[in-house]
């Protein structure tokens, strides 16, 4: 524009702007955010209402944030997340409001007791019989047939080609029921683009077609060499002798990289099988975690072995969908009952997470009885991450505080 000035000086303008004026809020939501990750947290202030910013505070402890709830006497809603200080602020600051702790991070708590009780029962995991396959579900369509089309090449195979078959039919049978891909979206948990791709796909088939591409490979001049090795040791040798073999001729990758192409691609001697790697602590807890429509109809044979052969993780399963059922219906006033029957189990994680609920009880009612949320403060959480990377961290915590509050 012409005008002769500096940087300093137009910051120096933007703090004299004035803070926005708002209307005394009724319901506020809490939550921290980073100014540097792991070391330094501030607390963001929110209208739970209109999820207009109100203020940024620099620290995260309820001697910063009191100050703030006692300069606010109108609020009667407080939504945040499970944290102890913010808890102290509300209970000290503001005894008449409501404090609401957020079903979000209850779900998180709850998917991380899941992991602990798991984990504690990880021999269950080991030495599983196979999975035998079931009856295909009842809602199969006809459009999954095999047409003439179909028989002229053979359907793809593998775990991905199945689990697009599953989802294919799964959507377009939401679908027939007059769903909307926005609506089947959040139903299903997924991202609307990934239910618009299996919607407008007239096959399952389609959805595998041209997936698997065969890239250059530093394996690629050594696999001659590998089978032939292979076929004359007659399962005499290991993938280690080979590995180190290949290494001295040149070989510079990974024996990863040998092992996986080995246990594929190679013909393995008469009587000799691979046992299936056991499942993971991580897969598991998604397994009894994640909404069983969203599961593949792999990952549901594997839990439903697993939950028959160990009686703890069935409870734990159990345990998990009702207070999944609680959460999604809101209807909190079941969770004395949910409370005394996770810690009647015993179960290590979940037992604990249920036990630390009566700390935090009135908070937890109100979370899963009323529709408060703290999902608008998240986003606002998000927001001041892109403004921070906008200043490359290099501003102080009043411009942020300035930016925020005048975006």
């Amino acid at each position: 524009m012409g005008i002769a000035t500096s940087r300093t000086r137009l910051l120096r303008r933007v703090m004299d702007l004035p803070d926005p004026t708002t209307p005394e809020p009724r319901a506020v939501g809490v939550d921290d955010f980073a100014l540097l990750r792991g070391h330094v947290y501030g607390t963001v202030v929110i209208d739970a209402e209109t999820h207009q910013v109100l203020d940024l505070l620099p620290d995260r402890d309820a001697a910063t944030l009191a100050p703030w709830l006692q300069a606010h006497p109108g609020i009667q809603v407080i939504c945040r997340d499970r944290s102890g200080a913010y808890a102290e602020a509300a209970a000290t600051a503001a005894p008449q409001a409501l404090q609401v702790a957020d079903r979000f991070h209850l779900w998180q708590n709850l998917a991380a007791a899941v992991e602990k009780t798991v984990a504690a029962h990880r021999t269950c995991l080991r030495d599983l019989p196979p999975a035998s396959p079931e009856p295909e579900p009842a809602w199969e369509t006809p459009a999954e047939a095999t047409s003439d089309q179909d028989n002229e090449k053979a359907d793809p195979t593998g775990r991905f080609a199945e689990r697009a078959r599953a989802h294919h039919a799964l959507v377009h049978e939401l679908l027939d029921q007059g769903m909307g891909i926005r609506h089947i979206a959040r139903h299903l948990s997924w991202g609307r683009h990934t239910v618009q791709r299996y919607a407008r796909a007239a096959r399952w088939q389609d959805m595998v077609k041209g997936r698997k591409r065969q890239l250059p490979s530093r394996l690629d001049p050594f696999k001659p060499y590998l089978a032939q090795r292979w076929a004359e040791a007659d399962g005499k040798v290991t993938i280690l002798d080979l590995y180190r073999e290949i290494t001295g001729r040149g070989f510079r990758g990974h024996y990863s990289t040998v092992r996986d192409w080995a246990r594929r691609d190679l013909p393995r001697p008469e009587g000799v099988t691979l046992a299936p790697p056991p499942a993971s602590v991580r897969q598991v807890t998604g397994w009894l975690t994640r909404h069983p429509a969203t599961l593949a109809e792999e990952e549901k044979l594997h839990r439903k072995v697993i939950l028959d052969r160990c009686p703890e993780l069935a409870s734990a399963a159990e345990l998990t969908s009702s207070f999944a059922e609680m959460l999604t219906t809101l209807s909190g006033t079941r969770l004395p009952e949910w409370i005394n029957e996770a810690a009647a189990a015993n179960l290590a994680g979940i037992s604990s997470f249920a036990v630390g609920l009566h700390s935090d009880f009135d908070a937890v009612t109100a979370g899963l009885t009323t529709d408060c949320n703290s999902g608008p403060v998240e986003g606002t959480v998000n927001r001041i991450k892109m403004l921070k990377r906008q200043m490359f961290g290099r501003a102080c915590f009043p411009l942020l505080r300035k930016r925020v509050l005048l975006a």
